[in-house]
Protein backbone atom coordinates (compact mmCIF):
# COMPACT_ATOMS: atom_id res chain seq x y z
CA UNK A 1 0.00 0.00 0.00
CA UNK A 2 1.10 3.10 -0.94
CA UNK A 3 2.47 6.10 1.67
CA UNK A 4 -0.04 9.53 2.81
CA UNK A 5 2.89 11.22 1.12
CA UNK A 6 2.88 9.01 -2.26
CA UNK A 7 -0.46 9.49 -2.44
CA UNK A 8 -1.22 12.94 -1.61
CA UNK A 9 2.31 13.93 -4.33
CA UNK A 10 -0.10 11.80 -6.74
CA UNK A 11 -3.37 13.86 -5.95
CA UNK A 12 -1.88 16.96 -6.13
CA UNK A 13 0.17 16.08 -9.44
CA UNK A 14 -3.31 15.48 -11.10
CA UNK A 15 -5.15 18.47 -9.77
CA UNK A 16 -1.96 20.29 -11.05
CA UNK A 17 -2.71 18.90 -14.28
CA UNK A 18 -6.53 19.88 -14.31
CA UNK A 19 -7.94 16.61 -13.39
CA UNK A 20 -9.84 17.62 -10.02
CA UNK A 21 -12.44 14.84 -11.01
CA UNK A 22 -10.49 12.05 -12.22
CA UNK A 23 -8.38 12.71 -8.73
CA UNK A 24 -11.46 13.03 -6.65
CA UNK A 25 -12.82 9.17 -8.19
CA UNK A 26 -9.29 7.85 -7.21
CA UNK A 27 -8.18 9.33 -3.62
CA UNK A 28 -11.86 9.70 -2.53
CA UNK A 29 -13.55 7.21 0.38
CA UNK A 30 -17.46 6.01 -0.58
CA UNK A 31 -18.26 7.72 3.00
CA UNK A 32 -15.91 10.87 2.44
CA UNK A 33 -16.92 13.63 4.42
CA UNK A 34 -16.40 17.40 3.27
CA UNK A 35 -16.31 21.21 4.31
CA UNK A 36 -15.39 24.94 3.13
CA UNK A 37 -14.49 26.93 6.56
CA UNK A 38 -17.33 26.68 8.47
CA UNK A 39 -19.97 26.02 5.86
CA UNK A 40 -22.65 22.97 5.67
CA UNK A 41 -20.82 19.25 5.76
CA UNK A 42 -21.14 17.57 2.62
CA UNK A 43 -21.24 13.79 3.16
CA UNK A 44 -20.78 11.05 0.76
CA UNK A 45 -18.52 10.44 -2.34
CA UNK A 46 -21.64 11.10 -4.57
CA UNK A 47 -22.98 14.61 -2.92
CA UNK A 48 -18.84 15.68 -2.56
CA UNK A 49 -18.53 14.63 -6.22
CA UNK A 50 -21.38 16.60 -7.54
CA UNK A 51 -19.98 19.34 -5.10
CA UNK A 52 -16.65 19.30 -6.91
CA UNK A 53 -18.44 18.76 -10.58
CA UNK A 54 -20.08 22.59 -10.28
CA UNK A 55 -16.74 23.93 -8.86
CA UNK A 56 -15.27 22.53 -12.27
CA UNK A 57 -18.25 23.40 -14.77
CA UNK A 58 -18.34 26.64 -13.35
CA UNK A 59 -14.71 27.96 -13.89
CA UNK A 60 -14.81 30.12 -16.82
CA UNK A 61 -10.78 30.62 -16.30
CA UNK A 62 -7.92 29.10 -14.65
CA UNK A 63 -4.77 31.10 -13.69
CA UNK A 64 -2.98 28.62 -11.99
CA UNK A 65 -2.75 26.68 -8.63
CA UNK A 66 0.33 26.15 -6.83
CA UNK A 67 1.08 24.11 -3.80
CA UNK A 68 3.00 25.73 -1.47
CA UNK A 69 4.03 23.03 1.47
CA UNK A 70 2.79 19.81 2.55
CA UNK A 71 2.97 18.66 6.03
CA UNK A 72 1.91 14.82 6.31
CA UNK A 73 1.85 12.82 9.73
CA UNK A 74 1.73 9.33 8.21
CA UNK A 75 1.24 7.55 12.19
CA UNK A 76 -1.96 9.93 12.30
CA UNK A 77 -2.97 9.31 9.04
CA UNK A 78 -3.51 13.32 8.06
CA UNK A 79 -2.04 15.75 5.47
CA UNK A 80 -2.10 19.65 5.21
CA UNK A 81 -1.77 21.28 1.90
CA UNK A 82 -1.06 24.57 1.15
CA UNK A 83 -2.34 25.82 -1.98
CA UNK A 84 -2.29 28.88 -3.87
CA UNK A 85 -5.15 29.00 -6.33
CA UNK A 86 -6.47 32.08 -9.22
CA UNK A 87 -9.58 31.40 -11.20
CA UNK A 88 -12.84 33.01 -12.13
CA UNK A 89 -15.71 31.07 -11.44
CA UNK A 90 -19.15 32.21 -13.04
CA UNK A 91 -20.82 33.04 -9.32
CA UNK A 92 -18.20 33.83 -7.53
CA UNK A 93 -15.77 36.05 -9.90
CA UNK A 94 -12.21 36.65 -9.92
CA UNK A 95 -10.39 34.44 -6.90
CA UNK A 96 -7.10 34.48 -5.83
CA UNK A 97 -6.08 33.22 -2.28
CA UNK A 98 -4.50 30.48 0.01
CA UNK A 99 -6.14 27.54 0.86
CA UNK A 100 -5.59 24.85 3.73
CA UNK A 101 -6.78 21.59 2.96
CA UNK A 102 -6.41 19.53 5.70
CA UNK A 103 -6.94 15.14 4.96
CA UNK A 104 -7.81 12.51 6.68
CA UNK A 105 -6.76 9.03 5.53
CA UNK A 106 -7.56 5.51 5.80
CA UNK A 107 -6.53 2.61 3.69
CA UNK A 108 -5.26 4.67 0.60
CA UNK A 109 -8.26 6.94 0.97
CA UNK A 110 -9.60 10.56 2.09
CA UNK A 111 -12.20 9.96 4.51
CA UNK A 112 -12.57 13.96 5.11
CA UNK A 113 -11.62 17.04 4.19
CA UNK A 114 -11.70 20.50 5.19
CA UNK A 115 -10.67 23.42 3.12
CA UNK A 116 -9.79 26.63 4.89
CA UNK A 117 -9.34 30.08 3.09
CA UNK A 118 -10.57 33.46 2.83
CA UNK A 119 -10.97 34.87 -0.49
Amino acid sequence: MSSIKENVDALNEMILAGDILGAFDKFYAEDVVMRDNDGETREGKKVCRQFEEDFVNNLTAFRGAKVRNVMISEDAGVAAIEWDFDYTHKEWGDRNYTQIAVQRWANGQIVSESFNYNG
